[in-house]
């Protein structure tokens, strides 16, 4: 195969190139309107009761309360002939939105729970009609129509449909600004790195192919499913990364190979026989690691498996077919537009690191045990880990649904936007209902139940329903539990499951939904799940890396040292974005970790380790098989990758501390950690615990059991010598 790639690119280097320029317009062209295709959301399970009771409320009750209009009279109470004016008629111009349904206000009902306690403000609650595209769409132009000052009103939006519509808005303004820093900081340190303009600019090359077929990947999946919006933040800070990852590699190799006095031809076959070896392993476990994010089924999740995927192999094919065809056409002019510095990065080698390696090796327990320890401490906080879903305080405080959710938190009584919302599979007798609305009235949290036989409060009778509102049908009844207590709090997560327990009324059965239900599915959903997830990560990872070195022993060694290392950048995550510390200088409100923002942390940290462990190992094993023993091979392994690993986690960090920059606070969190991880791993694992780990496993660190080295002999893809060819098919010039 490598030599295919490497004949293809030394005959037909120039009209490989041009196809790939025309494949890269074509799939900008349509990768453009990937944006119209992604939806916001998607972190439900949509088989949960939760979900189910949210589909049954909207098609037979109109749907949930998920926008929430916070208004203030500017010229005196609520009740002043004016004000009371223009309140009633805001509510009969929305009541007359075909985008709306189930409009109810404070000037239709006089209901006291939609005003303030101080009487200054009132609220009109509404449910936003369509699927997640056109409730999005909906939203946008409600809002735009609605809020504001107007008629001596002054009207703020709120709710589910309010923050949804907030969050990808900000989060485009955030990726924007991250783009902005990281491509001129990237660009600035491969230029240092490299030492020359035109090496530099290659690995920029295939990260712009890598985010371009991604996003043509994307649209072609979003019109066919649902895609998360956030999916594109993965594709940029991903695609940037690996696509300049695995060029780094491919160049480095190259010009060391030229460096040696090799010709343009037999460095290049050697660069793709070695690198593009690395290149392939490496990919894949990386896509083996966001796989596991198909196993869980909120699409928030599955996005990104589907764009991290396809930016990994988009990036991997570019590196090993585009790469080569840029090296065969450049030559030696790769070090063309050479700095002045340019003559001291041009070995290949970083004593520094083999230095580090040695040190290591002859006191492994010595120098591994303070770097374990600090890597334990830095985890600990996960001893104390709680998690949640995303809502209105992910973003800044200058929002305008986070501001409006706060004056319902402060000032109201309990909303019924933030309740909890019963419906059952059938007809209820009358004092059926009744029974059940009084035991869930007593129950703790339960501020007051609304029913179609009327309110209950503190397990009693208080008055007749609202008219205005069809909580009964013939064939269903809709309960509503309205709750004082906080939002996602663990109270009110508690009064869920206290709801669930209680019986139903006789004949029917209950499906519980709202927010804090939701919460508790998609928790449930997850940990369902993710002993699953955890399962494919490990064992597929474990067969690549044995596949690659021949050893049972490495891919547990890795898998060990790589989960030390991500336990210590997620325990980190929590102290910070958990536990609230710097929350001052990033300007984040502390919350529980987001729930499915952990679980890809954990997936895209664990993959981008196990792309250093492959560039690292794949040169010790290289010097293994050549008879150096674990010492010397260990070493001059790191002195030949330690360089490039270090350029590489650095650069990829940039892309994803870029993100530290945003306003919501779980991209902030996945960009930190990311970031975090991938340094983690570069410095403290590669550069002292594998070396330490390697030196006391001795020999035993290449041990397979007879009947796998079978296998591996049969199925491993060997690193092998490049075939030789007859100098004169090799096209003159080049």
């Amino acid at each position: 195969m490598f030599d295919r790639v490497t004949d293809l690119a030394l005959r037909r280097g120039r009209l490989l190139l041009g196809l790939t320029l025309a494949a890269v317009v074509a799939m900008a062209a349509l990768g453009f309107g990937a944006f119209g295709k992604l939806l916001g959301g998607g972190f439900e399970d949509p088989a949960a009761p939760s979900a189910r009771a949210q589909a049954v409320i909207d098609e037979k009750f109109g749907g949930e309360s998920n926008l929430v209009l916070l208004v203030r009279s500017a010229d005196g109470p609520l009740d002043a002939p004016a004000a009371a004016r223009e309140g009633r008629a805001l509510t009969a111009e929305l009541k007359d939105e075909p985008a709306l349904a189930n409009v109810v206000s404070y000037w239709d009902t006089g209901a006291s729970a939609l005003t303030s306690r101080d009487g200054d403000q009132a609220l009109i609650l509404a449910h936003v009609r369509g699927d997640e595209t056109e409730r999005g769409d909906n939203a946008a132009a409600l809002l735009d129509e609605y809020t504001g000052d107007r008629d001596g009103l002054t009207v703020r939006a709120g709710g589910a449909a309010a923050v949804n519509d907030e969050i990808p808005t900000q989060v485009a303004k955030d990726l924007a600004l991250a783009e902005t820093i990281a491509v001129p900081l990237t660009l600035l340190l491969l230029v240092l790195a490299f030492g020359s303009l035109v090496a530099a600019l290659l690995p920029l090359a295939i990260g712009l192919i890598a985010i371009v077929g991604t996003f043509a990947e994307l649209y072609v999946l979003g019109s066919t499913t649902s895609v998360s919006v956030f999916a594109v933040n993965l594709t940029t800070a991903l695609g940037l990364g690996l696509g300049i990852d695995y060029a780094l590699l491919m160049i480095s190799r190259f010009r060391e190979h030229l460096a040696e006095g090799a010709e343009v031809p037999d460095a290049l076959r050697r660069t793709v026989h070695t690198a593009g070896r690395t290149i392939l392993f490496s990919a894949a476990t990386v896509a083996a690691a966001l796989a596991a994010l198909l196993v869980f089924p909120m699409y928030f999740l599955r996005s990104f498996a589907y764009a991290g995927i396809g930016v990994v192999a988009i990036a991997a094919v570019s590196a090993l077919v585009v790469i080569p065809a840029l090296l065969a056409v450049l030559g030696h002019r790769v070090n063309k537009g050479r700095l002045p510095w340019a003559h001291r990065l041009r070995g290949a080698e970083a004593p520094l690191w083999g230095r580090l390696a040695r040190t290591v090796m002859r006191r492994p327990a010595l120098t591994a045990l303070p770097v374990l320890g600090v890597l334990l401490l830095a985890a600990s906080p996960l001893l104390g880990v709680t998690f949640g879903t995303p809502d209105e305080r992910v973003l800044p405080e200058s929002a305008q649904s986070r501001q409006v959710a706060g004056a319902v938190q402060d000032d109201f009584t309990g909303s019924e936007e933030s309740a909890v919302q019963i419906v059952t599979s059938g007809p209820v007798a009358a004092p059926e209902l009744r029974s059940y609305a009084q035991r869930l009235a007593g129950l703790d949290g339960a501020a007051r139940v609304e029913t179609s036989a009327g309110t209950y409060r503190e397990g009693a009778f208080e008055r007749p329903g609202p008219a205005s509102r069809a909580l009964g049908r013939p064939d269903a009844q809709r309960i509503t539990v309205v709750t004082a207590l906080a939002p996602k709090s663990g109270a009110a997560q508690d009064l869920v499951k206290d709801i669930r327990a209680a019986a139903p009324p006789a004949g029917t059965t209950t499906l519980v939904g709202g927010a804090d239900a939701r919460l508790v599915d998609s928790k449930d959903s997850i940990a369902d799940r993710l002993p699953a997830a955890i399962g494919l990560v490990a064992g597929s990872t474990f067969v690549i890396l044995f596949l690659f070195t021949g050893s049972v022993v490495q891919p547990l060694r890795a898998l060990v040292l790589n989960g030390l290392s991500l336990s210590a950048a997620i325990g980190a995550m929590v102290w910070i974005f958990q536990d609230g510390h710097l929350g001052g200088l990033l300007g984040f409100t502390p919350q529980p970790m987001d729930t499915s923002m952990t679980v890809l942390l954990f997936c895209i940290a664990f993959g981008l380790s196990m792309d250093y462990e492959v560039f690292v190992t794949s040169r010790i094993k290289e010097l293994h098989d050549q008879g150096a023993d674990t010492r010397e091979a260990v070493s001059g392994g790191l002195s030949h990758t330690g360089r490039i690993v270090t350029m590489a986690a650095g650069l990829l960090a940039v892309s994803f501390f870029a993100f530290g920059t945003a306003k919501v606070s779980f991209i902030q969190m996945f960009g930190l950690g990311s970031g975090l991880a991938i340094l983690i791993d570069a410095v403290a694992v590669r550069g002292v615990l594998v070396p330490a780990a390697m030196r006391l496993l001795g020999r035993t660190a290449w041990y397979a059991p007879r009947p796998l080295r079978a296998v591996h002999a049969r199925l491993g893809l060997k690193e092998g010598a490049p075939a030789e060819q007859p100098k004169e098919r090799h096209p003159a010039g080049v």
